[in-house]
């Protein structure tokens, strides 16, 4: 094992800001107290299923999400429960200085913020 691989052992690499990525976090950073599912926000953001969980999922390994289930009995359709994702605080503090960096950088402000608010 190299030396440079062993930097990363245990740990977790780095959020990278991308447009993905940003249009998350100021997705989960409009009601940074409520939990998000999914598909909602997929919808919001526009962002592919198979975009949104990998980067989901490095939130949740970073700490800035904590997962659950919908509680069963409160389903009223058919189909299985849905996961959701809450905002910790630590998530609240990092997600909010990447919407906050990402307002200042011309990579996102034209293609991913018009027109969204954040609350910060």
């Amino acid at each position: 094992m190299s030396s440079l691989s062993l930097i990363y052992l245990g740990s977790v690499l780095p959020m990278k800001m991308t447009n993905a990525s940003v249009a998350i976090a100021v997705a989960l950073m409009r009601r940074p107290r409520n939990e998000h599912w999914g598909y909602d926000l997929t919808k919001e953001t526009g962002v592919r299923s198979g975009v949104l969980y990998p980067i989901l999922a490095r939130m949740l390994d970073q700490g800035w999400l904590e997962d659950g289930w919908e509680d069963i009995a409160t389903v009223r359709e058919n189909r299985p429960p849905r996961r959701y994702y809450v905002l910790t605080n630590e998530g609240m503090r990092q997600l909010g200085a990447m919407a906050t960096a990402a307002a200042s950088d011309l990579r996102f402000t034209r293609s991913v913020l018009p027109g969204m608010q954040v609350t910060v």
